[in-house]
Order: C-alpha cells, then sequence, then structure tokens
C-alpha cells in the first residue's frame, strides 16, 4: 500500500543525513561524537576510581566496568546516547557483597546478574520494570546516597569506614576527635572546586565550565597534595597481571540467589529509568534528532545483561546507566552511539597508559567526590513530587528500609507500603447526604470503587422521589461498578419525575435530561468556550475523571468525543481513501500559529487539500539564516520535490502577536538569545521594509491600512514571499513554469479574506467577496495574473 507520505509516482529526494553520491566521509565518527566522548570520559574516569574505591574492590575494577560498560552496553544497548559504568546506585549492593562473600564471588554474582538480564530482556519485560512506584525508586537512590555519604565520610576525615550504617554513625565522634588533616585539607579542597566550578562567572567562566567539575575537583587535589609534599593515602593500581577475575559463586545458595536478585533488580531499574529520561533528554534539547531514535527498553536490557556478564568476567564492577554521564553525553551534542562506545575506549587507553598519574591522587580526594555524589542523591526535587502526590511514607519507608535493612530489603518493603497506601486510598472514599436550599447533595470524596457502592447506593436511596440532587464527585478515578450503579439510579430517579446533577470541582455534567448523542446541534467549529451542549445527557467515566482540576484536558476529551459522534462518520470514507491512495495536496499554505486563524475553515478545504505549515508570525527563513531551525525549508521541499505542489500562498492576518512584538522591539535589543527573539530576527527584514518609502508599502483594497501593525501584517506577506523565492527548490519549480506564489491576509475581527495582487510596488490586497459561488473565482481574476490560481481546487 503507497505511503501516506510519499505518493507512488514520486521519487524520493536523497537522505539529507546521508553522504552525498560518490563522497566519502573522512571520519568514521562524526565530531560531535568524538566531543562528546571526551568529556563523558573525563567526568568517567575519576567516578569510577571513586566508586570502586567506595565498595571496597580493587580500584581498576571500576576503570574494567566503565570501559565495558561504554563498549559493550553502548554498542549492544536500545538507547544510543545512555552511558554504562559502574554506578553510585549499585556501591552498597556491591560493598555488601564484597564483605559478605569476597571479591571473586562477588564477580561471579554479577556474571549471574547479566545472565538473569539477559533472559529477562527475551522475555521483554522491560516495560513491567517501570511500573515501580517512582516513590520506590527515589527512596531507593536516598538511602543508598545516605550509605555513601556516611561512609565515605571517614574517608575525608583520615580514617576507613565499617560496612553498616549504624556503625560507621557510632564511630563518628572518635573519628571527628582523630582527624587526619592532610585527609581533611584534601577533602576540602575537592569539594570547594566541585561546588564553585559550575557558579564561575561571566564568559571566561562560561568557557571553562565546559572542563567538567569533577575531573577539575580532583585533578586540583591532586596536583596541590603533590606540590605540598603531602603525606596521605593515594591510589595504588596493582599490576594488571595480578588483576582477579571472576570465580564460582561459593557460600549460602539463598543468599546467593538473593544476592543475584538484588544486583540485577538495582541495575535494571536504574538503567531503565535511565533509559527513558535520556529520551526525554534528547527530545528536549535544539537541533535535528533524526539520528537519534527512541530507547528500545527490552534491547537495552540486553545490552545491559551482556556488558554485566563480561564485565564480571574480567573482574569488574556491576554495570547499570549512569545518569551523570549520560546527562553531559546527550548536552554535548552526541548523535549516535559511537560517542558512548568511544568514551569506554578511552578509559582502556587511560587504564594502560595513566597508570602513573592515576596513582597520584589522593584517596580523601576521590572519597570526597562520591560523598558528594552520595548528597545529590538525596533530591530536593523528589522529595518535593513525592510530598505533592502524597506518596512520603512510601519513600521514607523505602529510603530507611535501605539504610538500615539493605538494598533488596529496603525496596521491598517500599513496595509493601506502596501496595497498603494504594488499597487505603481505594477503601478510605467517604459519602455524605444533605439537603440544602431545596436540593439534595450527595458529596463523594476519595476514589470511587466497587468497594463503595454499597454504600453509595444507600446514600442515592435517601433522595426522595421527584426531588432534584446534586452528585459531587471529587476523587479522580471511577471504576465500572460504580458508573453502572450511579447510572441506574440516575435513570431511575429521572423516569420518576426527579433531577439529577452530577458536578466535580470545577463545574458539573448536567444529566437531568437524557439525550441521544445523535442529537447534536453543535458545528464542527463551534468553540471549546462554555461548550456543554452536546453533554448535557452524557457521564462518562473518562469526564468524571478529567472534571476535578483538569478543565483543559476535559475540554479536549469533549471536543474528541464530538468529533466522534458527529463528524468522524460523514469524512470516514474520504479519509480510508486517502489513507489508502496516499496524499496529493494541490497547495502547500503557510500561515500563522494563532489559534484564531483555522485553515480549513477559511478556505473551506478538507482532508487532503492543503499541506500545512504554521509558526510564529508566518515567517520563511532565508537559505542559510535558519540558525539550526530547518523545519520551514524541510516543508518546503517536501511540499515542492516530494509532495509535487502547485501553489503555495503565505497567509497573514490582523493583530499578529509577532508582528507586534517586532514592532515592540524595534528600539529594544534583539540580540538578547532567546528561542522566540532568535526566531523573531527572520521577521526584522519585514520591520525594515516598512520604513522605507511610502508608496511602495502594500495596501488594502476599497479602505486605508488600519494602523502599524496591519501595515507590518500585510508587508511581512511580501517579503516573505520573497524570502520564499530564494530557496531552491522553489525557484527551480518557478522557472519551470509549474509552481505559484500566492499572498493572503485574513482580517479576524472583520471574517475577510484579502488576496494579493502583484509584489511589487503599489501591490494591492483584493478584498475576496463572497456572493455566490463564483465569487472568489471573480475576485481573484479581478486581482491580476499573478491570483489567478489562489483559489484553486485545492482550497475552494
Amino acid at each position: 500500500m503507497p505511503s501516506a507520505c510519499a505518493p507512488p509516482h514520486i521519487q524520493h529526494p536523497p537522505p539529507p543525513h546521508g553522504p552525498a553520491p560518490g563522497r566519502h566521509r573522512s571520519l568514521p565518527v562524526e565530531g560531535a561524537d568524538v566531543s562528546a566522548a571526551v568529556a563523558v570520559f573525563l567526568i568517567a574516569l575519576p567516578l569510577s576510581l571513586g566508586i570502586a574505591l567506595a565498595t571496597g574492590a580493587p580500584l581498576q575494577a571500576g576503570l574494567v566496568a566503565a570501559a565495558v560498560g561504554g563498549i559493550v552496553a553502548g554498542r549492544l544497548g536500545g538507547c544510543p546516547l545512555q552511558v554504562s559504568g559502574p554506578a553510585a546506585g549499585l556501591t552498597v549492593v556491591t560493598a555488601d557483597l564484597i564483605h559478605r562473600y569476597g571479591w571473586r564471588t562477588t564477580c561471579g554474582i554479577t556474571v549471574l546478574a547479566g545472565l538473569a538480564q539477559l533472559g529477562l530482556g527475551c522475555l521483554r519485560v522491560a516495560r513491567g520494570a517501570l511500573a515501580v512506584s517512582p516513590a520506590v525508586v527515589h527512596g531507593m537512590l536516598a538511602g543508598i546516597g545516605i550509605t555513601i555519604a556516611v561512609a565515605q565520610l571517614h574517608i575525608v576525615l583520615g580514617g576507613s569506614p565499617d560496612s553498616s550504617v549504624l556503625a560507621n554513625l557510632r564511630a563518628l565522634p572518635a573519628q571527628l576527635a582523630h582527624l587526619h588533616p592532610a585527609a581533611v585539607s584534601m577533602s576540602t579542597v575537592t569539594l570547594v572546586l566541585l561546588l564553585a566550578w559550575p557558579r564561575i562567572p561571566g564568559r571566561a567562566g562560561k568557557q571553562l565550565r565546559k572542563v567538567p567539575a569533577a575531573l577539575v575537583a580532583v585533578a586540583g587535589a591532586t596536583a596541590i597534595a603533590a606540590l605540598a609534599g603531602l603525606t596521605l593515602p593515594r591510589v595504588e593500581l596493582p599490576s594488571w597481571r595480578s588483576h582477579a577475575l571472576a570465580g564460582l559463586p561459593e557460600g549460602p545458595v539463598l543468599g546467593v540467589v538473593a544476592a543475584v536478585l538484588t544486583t540485577t533488580l538495582v541495575c535494571s531499574v536504574q538503567s531503565l529509568l535511565g533509559a527513558v529520561a535520556v529520551d526525554k533528554l534528547v527530545a528536549g534539547r535544539p537541533g535535528p534528532q533524526s539520528r537519534v531514535g527512541r530507547s528500545d527498553l527490552d534491547r537495552e536490557l540486553l545490552g545491559q545483561g551482556a556488558a554485566n556478564i563480561v564485565s564480571g568476567a574480567l573482574g569488574g564492577l556491576p554495570v547499570a546507566g549512569v545518569a551523570v554521564r549520560s546527562t553531559s553525553n546527550v548536552n554535548s551534542g552526541a548523535v549516535s552511539r559511537n560517542s558512548t562506545m568511544l568514551h569506554g575506549v578511552l578509559v582502556v587507553v587511560a587504564a594502560l597508559l595513566m597508570v602513573p598519574v592515576l596513582e597520584a591522587i589522593p584517596l580523601a580526594s576521590l572519597a570526597a567526590l562520591v560523598m558528594a555524589v552520595g548528597i545529590q542523591m538525596v533530591s530536593l526535587h523528589h522529595i518535593r513530587t513525592v510530598t505533592r502526590h502524597r506518596e512520603v511514607p512510601v519513600y521514607v519507608a523505602t529510603t530507611l528500609g535501605v539504610v538500615f535493612l539493605g538494598v533488596l530489603e529496603g525496596v521491598l518493603l517500599g513496595v509493601a507500603v506502596a501496595v497498603a497506601v494504594a488499597l487505603h486510598r481505594l477503601t478510605r472514599t467517604r459519602i455524605t447526604h444533605e439537603e440544602k436550599e431545596g436540593a439534595h447533595h450527595v458529596r463523594v470524596r476519595g476514589q470511587l470503587t466497587f468497594l463503595a457502592v454499597p454504600r453509595l447506593s444507600r446514600t442515592l436511596h435517601l433522595v426522595p422521589q421527584g426531588a432534584h440532587a446534586v452528585v459531587e464527585l471529587s476523587g479522580s478515578f471511577m471504576d465500572h461498578a460504580a458508573y453502572e450503579s450511579l447510572q441506574d439510579w440516575r435513570n431511575a430517579h429521572t423516569a420518576r419525575g426527579g433531577t439529577a446533577e452530577l458536578s466535580g470541582r470545577r463545574g458539573g455534567i448536567r444529566t437531568a435530561e437524557p439525550a441521544s448523542s445523535a442529537e447534536c446541534r453543535c458545528r464542527p467549529w463551534t468553540p471549546w468556550r462554555n461548550h456543554q451542549s452536546c453533554f448535557a445527557g452524557a457521564v462518562t467515566a473518562a469526564a468524571v475523571r478529567a472534571a476535578p482540576g483538569r478543565s483543559a484536558a476535559q475540554e479536549l476529551a469533549r471536543g474528541i468525543s464530538s468529533f466522534q459522534r458527529n463528524t468522524a462518520p460523514l469524512v470516514r470514507e474520504e479519509l480510508a481513501r486517502l489513507a489508502r491512495d496516499g496524499q496529493q495536496p494541490s497547495q502547500l499554505f503557510l500561515t500563522c500559529a494563532d489559534s484564531r486563524l483555522v485553515t480549513s475553515m477559511i478556505t473551506a478545504s478538507g482532508p487532503g487539500d492543503l499541506f500545512v505549515v504554521r509558526n510564529v508570525g508566518n515567517l520563511v527563513p532565508p537559505p542559510g539564516e535558519e540558525h539550526g531551525d530547518d523545519s520551514v525549508a524541510a516543508a518546503i521541499e517536501y511540499a515542492v520535490d516530494v509532495l509535487g505542489i502547485r501553489s503555495i500562498t503565505v497567509c497573514g492576518h490582523s493583530g499578529c502577536g509577532a508582528m507586534q512584538a517586532l514592532l515592540a522591539e524595534d528600539d529594544r535589543d534583539m540580540d538578547e538569545d532567546t528561542p522566540l527573539r532568535r526566531w523573531l530576527r527572520h521577521g526584522l527584514p519585514s520591520l525594515a521594509r516598512t520604513s522605507g518609502d511610502r508608496r511602495a508599502r502594500p495596501r488594502l483594497s476599497g479602505r486605508a491600512v488600519a494602523d502599524a501593525v496591519e501595515q507590518l501584517c500585510l508587508t511581512n506577506v511580501v517579503q516573505q514571499l520573497d524570502h520564499l523565492r530564494a530557496h531552491a527548490p522553489v525557484a527551480r519549480a518557478l522557472a519551470e513554469g509549474g509552481l505559484e506564489l500566492h499572498g493572503m491576509y485574513f482580517h479576524v475581527g472583520e471574517a475577510q479574506a484579502y488576496l494579493l495582487a502583484g509584489t511589487g510596488q503599489g501591490a494591492v490586497f483584493e478584498s475576496v467577496t463572497g456572493g455566490g459561488e463564483e465569487g472568489p473565482e471573480r475576485a481573484a481574476e479581478g486581482a491580476g495574473e499573478d491570483v489567478a490560481g489562489a483559489v484553486s481546487e485545492g482550497v475552494a
């Protein structure tokens, strides 16, 4: 079946991101990926050593995990821009495993956890991991962060930590009494640099901040310690010849199984949540994103499993997606998985060639870095979020469980509390009845489920026959059983002469007079505002859920419902034809994004007639001046070269906010770098054109131009047509005689359309009359040859 976006009779142009025919790229990796890989490597190197130090593993194990996470997970994973490696969230789990079973057994458990992840990925259950309550995940990270911070504080003070949080807290007073001045001073330097570096002001600070703060903090402390000749513990990397590889797990079977499950759970949940977060970061950054697809979570789970198998077998730490490195990778402009893999290669090179440099790093500096990471894991933003959603008990239970019991135990405790809270909310439904000013008010507070149906039924039957009843619903959910019970009572009550009104927190849905949906008398373009006539007799669960505090969602749901009932039956056959044959519009209609400008209404067009492009101010950036936004140029190229449209219309309108903004900015500084101001700069030529010869300004036929805003709106249409002619596809089609350009102006307050006659000096916008079916054609003919096809079959 032909594609709806590519009719079969038109050939596609070459892909915009592929190499030109006959030419080869000079480098297999793009420059953006190289710079992003370097930035991530500079962050990963000190953090990998610090996390290995925090777990009590050989420091080389952190480098192994970073390299394997970058190369293996980067190549096989389903999230191209997520960077994997030793993660702070795994520190407590790994430290506990090393304390209980030793390092080689811990590596074997990592391999088994990787195999478990492969199994889960093959079963395609990755989406199920996202069903875990965010409060549980945030609580788990907070508990791990507290455990890390308390343990690393001992190293910062010059001591050594215990394996238990309680033991570390009890030993803290004694540790404070026996401080190690050199360790404390290097830790202080590290923390000061870590906090101050991102806050350096000015233009110089903007350049300096490109260097990661973690690298600056560790390098600064290392340099000061070396220059001062301080004596304190430093990084010790044993020879790779003595590097310990994985061994067979030894210990109680149940204990090993629990360890594998815990490692699998933490690695998987952190990696999957990280992949979702990376998708949001990629979607939110400026510039084209065509080469970065959405994450395949099942493939990501397979990639993480393979990385854990390799890392464990080579004597590395467990691997998971790391938020700090992934964020840096996205923000540095990475466009493919090559950046992640190259960062892993750089870690390998550093581990082999930079051993003398790494061994100069003070352990106190790494401990201070990891302690800061642990503190940041207790996020105030997360606390505010769970407070707003009333999930503080879940968050607190999970955090305390992880701190005092362990990661797996804390997560299970958090899940149990989350289930208990959900059940409590479902059962805690308060239903009251009172008579006030002749009306019977039935108020429902809480979620309305089958558990509350008996109480709801008893309360509703307290309303006398023939009385006016108001049922107020304040919950956000009503299940099918409650809905049926409420509907049955309403039908019976109205049949006996009573009236019933259903309402939420912000207005009601009338149910007193049942009406068939087929009787809707609303026109397809009826505004949403105060539009309730189609819903007088309909009470739906979706509407009830949307009512409390969600008026915008309710309006959208009502509009869609009206379309499905009234408009969809009329257009379904035509849309089915378009879906089958593909779109073949004859017009490209470029207009403003203003909500008052309804293109299908003012052109009397239907599905498949217009290829519409809308933006703020109906602007067409000249070629080469898009500044990273090629959307308009891409639409023009696609419409002309792929769809083969025969006409392009640029339509301005009265009261345009973009034109008002341009006039307001005429005497101000337009160099402020915001997205809106960057975009409005494409309208500056229109503004300059209005200040030229008054006789050359476009005008309206039949009346004078109202004000400066209307004059700029008219001039802007003419100017954007000039910009349009400069685009290569348009110029080529115009030269071949297969394309026409038209200008249009729509006065919103008068509901009057004007078509442009001529584009040079004395250009006039002629009004389009409404005197019969031939009126538009007559107006176009009278306006001149340039607009003879403005009301073509694609529009009229």
